[in-house]
């Protein structure tokens, strides 16, 4: 079995965070399209606010996000807080009314680049033009090398509840081919520092497919990372996608596992999370039983968004910052992505869209059975079908696509309800994209599914 999802495993597919996915995204979709989305939303409704930045202290060779090294100048992260500040009053001034935030999520880059009072004067601003609810999360994405008790106790002060940490692979070998230098004593002191400020909710990225990686340097990392008592952990497939992000270029694919190593590790690993107390959550994350995102996946409320998997049940998240993508009811919407372009149309009192699409009836439709597949891996057509008013039929290529994996056991097909089977789960991509109407078109390049 384990060559049959190799072989299948070798399909390039999106991580499906949106459908349409973001190669999707045009130019068509501008800031009059982006202001009556947001003009038309229920004022009664909570949103969510994702705020990002772009910078961090030092270039990772796997990183595929846009960010920009920054050195002993200050300036542009002051200037670029100056900016996340007036985007954040100009969105606030497109809403119908004052609304409620339900999440917020800083990410990157590096947020914590930002120094303690640069994080404070955006959360007052954040506060003083939205209502945070009382039990909002509010997370941040943080660089263990650059973290200390100081920006922890910036963090409990101004609210934050929740705290995540690239940990990706302890192996000194590996961490030296990705030019991440990070032992394990640092990420622990990091936690400490934490919780000694109050936030204990903590959550570690894991990476398989790393230069160099084995299984068993994987399940030492697992072993470790577990002792230090995150909440989740996200365990990610390495993307080498060199073409887009220029630093892999760095990384020797020659030193990259192949399919089936790849496969191993993922399995490894997760066996190794699930044995030390975790419950798998979708295709990648895993929780403590007592953890909001377990709950979610128990209670069917799961949802799928850019960050991963979350139970913000919000349907608006905003995105702040170069590059940030937003949702609404109407579409999406992503920010300029070059920062000088970003604070220019900032300071003129522009949205700063550069693309988006708006969704059509069909993406609904599509969509709502992709994240069914990638939160629950099972999807109930028929209900779906009747729910958008589809035509009969409107699935018949999907499911002929399908077939081959359903012959191999790795998902069934039962009147108009398709599941993953046990060993097809790591193919929930793969599966999900038999309903991608896009595809076709060719626009995008993707990581292998697994």
């Amino acid at each position: 079995m384990t060559d049959v999802i190799a072989r299948h495993s070798m399909t390039t597919v999106p991580r499906y965070t949106s459908y349409p996915t973001a190669p999707h995204f045009h130019p068509g979709i501008d800031e009059a399209a982006y202001r009556g989305w947001l003009g038309a939303l229920d004022p009664a409704d909570a949103v969510s606010l994702y705020l990002h930045v772009p910078f961090c202290r030092e270039i990772c060779w796997y990183c595929g996000c846009n960010m920009k090294l920054v050195g002993t100048r200050r300036a542009p992260v002051e200037d670029y807080v100056d900016t996340l500040i007036a985007e954040v009053d100009s969105l606030a001034a497109a809403l119908p009314a004052r609304m409620r935030v339900a999440h917020i999520h800083w990410g990157g880059g590096t947020p914590t680049v930002l120094a303690g009072a640069e994080l404070a004067r955006v959360m007052e601003r954040v506060r003083a033009r939205f209502t945070v609810e009382a039990d909002a999360e509010i997370a941040i994405e943080c660089d263990p090398r650059t973290f200390d008790r100081e920006k922890a106790a910036w963090l409990g002060r101004l609210g934050f509840n929740r705290a995540s940490f690239g940990v990706q692979e302890f192996d000194p070998k590996v961490q030296a081919a990705i030019n991440r230098i990070q032992p394990p004593e640092m990420v622990e002191a990091a936690v400490a520092a934490l919780g000694e400020a109050g936030i204990s909710n903590v959550n570690f990225d894991l990476i398989y497919g790393l230069p160099h990686q084995t299984s068993a340097m994987l399940v030492d990392t697992v072993a470790r990372a577990l002792a230090i008592g995150p909440k989740r952990i996200a365990l990610f497939g390495y993307a080498h996608v060199p073409w887009m992000a220029k630093k892999q270029r760095l990384i020797p694919a020659e030193a990259l596992p192949g399919a089936a190593a790849r496969l191993e590790q993922a399995e490894a690993a997760a066996r190794a999370i699930v044995a030390g107390g975790m419950v798998p959550i979708g295709i990648d994350h895993f929780a403590a039983p007592d953890d909001g995102l377990a709950r979610a996946a128990r209670e069917g409320t799961l949802r799928r968004n850019f960050q991963g998997y979350t139970s913000d049940r919000a349907t608006t998240l905003l995105g702040v910052g170069a590059t940030s993508i937003g949702r609404t009811p109407g579409g999406y919407v992503q920010n300029i992505a070059e920062t000088g372009a970003w604070a220019r149309a900032v300071g003129e009192r522009r949205l700063p869209v550069a693309k988006g699409v708006a969704l059509t009836g069909e993406d609904r439709l599509r969509g709502d059975i992709i994240e069914a597949l990638m939160c629950f891996g099972a999807a109930d057509l028929d209900a779906a079908t009747a729910r958008f008013g589809a035509a009969p039929g409107w699935a018949d290529d999907a499911l002929a696509a399908l077939a081959p994996l359903a012959d191999d056991g790795l998902v069934t097909i039962e009147g108009g309800r398709i599941a993953l089977t046990e060993a097809g789960r790591p193919l929930a991509r793969v599966v999900a994209a038999a309903f991608d109407a896009y595809r076709a078109g060719g626009a995008g390049r993707h990581s292998v599914a697994v």
